[in-house]
């Protein structure tokens, strides 16, 4: 289940491709951070293996703290909030009816997701549920609410006059209930965070282009918070200047560089897309290939593979020749 979400740049299909490099070109290999984890599927390729992820949203940190947190939960606890939660059949207004109701979701669909979303921070409070449980549960309705908003896959926009044919209806994670006891989730700055952390192998795909995560994302990430902030505009946006990411900006190669340098691993694996100028403006990667190779080099010996790959991407695309490269950097010593 944890693939089942429509996500910009999820690497689920390449999976094949990253554990084939890793397999056949590192050693040793005890400790993986995932440090622009988005959905996690990277980090859930490497089972039994320590697992560190990270993402400045705090929407993908809560999904991978419910798949990947090293707290042990109750799965029959989760088994019965899903199944009362499903039953609701009474609607009231509430933050989400007041300010989404027929947008991305129906009145009836907003009023439970403002219930739930309600109920699980209130059971929280009262200690009812430990901050995995808390996880899993707010999990699992952002993955309910993927299935049935009404969107291209993002939420920059949402389908007007759409039929909300698909009621709203919650799923049971199937997350390990005991992960390995060292595995960490963090919610920061990738570039802060690695001053802090060592792994054997540290994964890195940040955003190639100027298309913020955060306006993409920028609902799901309303909900997971639950701060009910006040949105605006035709798409319903909240303030989002604090998850902007740098990789999406002209600033992209001086962060890449400050993040490498400060990386403490034995190897770096970086997916980076070779759109390059292929598409338009915004799609554009931010960082030349030059400069990739230019600073991992300057870390250690440098490889680079390749593999033909069509993204999923929030709109229809011509582009052709498209593919995904990984920069594996075996990193000096000292």
């Amino acid at each position: 289940m944890i693939n089942n979400r429509r996500y910009l740049g999820n690497k689920y299909k390449l999976l094949p491709f990253i554990t084939k490099v890793v397999d056949e070109e590192c050693t040793g290999i005890d400790v993986v951070a995932d440090i622009f984890a988005g959905t996690g599927a990277v980090s859930s390729a490497f089972p039994g293996k320590t697992v560190i992820t990270n993402d400045i949203m705090y929407s993908n940190y809560v999904c991978n703290y419910a798949w990947f947190g090293a707290e042990t939960y109750d799965p029959q606890k989760i088994v019965n909030y899903v199944v009362e939660y499903n039953a609701i059949s009474q609607y009231d207004d509430n933050y989400m009816t007041d300010n989404f109701a027929d947008t991305y979701f129906s009145y009836n669909d907003c009023s439970k997701i403002g219930f739930i979303r309600q109920d699980i921070e209130d059971n929280y409070q009262a200690g009812d549920l430990n901050d995995r449980e808390h996880a899993i549960l707010i999990a699992s309705l952002l993955y309910a609410m993927d299935k049935i908003a009404k969107t291209c896959g993002h939420y920059d926009a949402y389908r007007k006059g759409a039929k909300f044919d698909k009621p709203l209806e919650l799923r049971v994670p199937l997350a390990e209930v005991h992960n390995n006891a060292g595995n960490q989730c963090f919610n920061e700055d990738a570039n802060e965070l690695v001053k802090d952390i060592h792994a054997d192998l540290i994964y890195i795909d940040p955003p190639y282009n100027s298309r913020q995560y955060s306006d993409a994302y920028h609902l799901l990430e309303n909900v997971a918070h639950w701060e009910k902030p006040e949105v605006f505009g035709v798409a319903r946006k909240m303030e989002r200047k604090a998850i902007k990411s740098k990789y999406c900006t002209r600033s992209a190669t001086e962060t890449f560089e400050d993040l490498i340098g400060n990386i403490n691993a034995r190897y770096i694996l970086l997916s980076y897309n070779n759109m390059a100028t292929k598409g338009d403006g915004r799609s554009n990667a931010k960082i030349a290939d030059e400069d990739i190779v230019r600073i991992l080099r300057n870390k250690g010996e440098l490889k680079i593979f390749s593999e033909d790959y069509k993204p999923f991407s929030a709109g229809k695309s011509s582009i052709t020749g498209n593919a995904e490269r990984l920069f594996l950097c075996t990193c000096n010593e000292g």
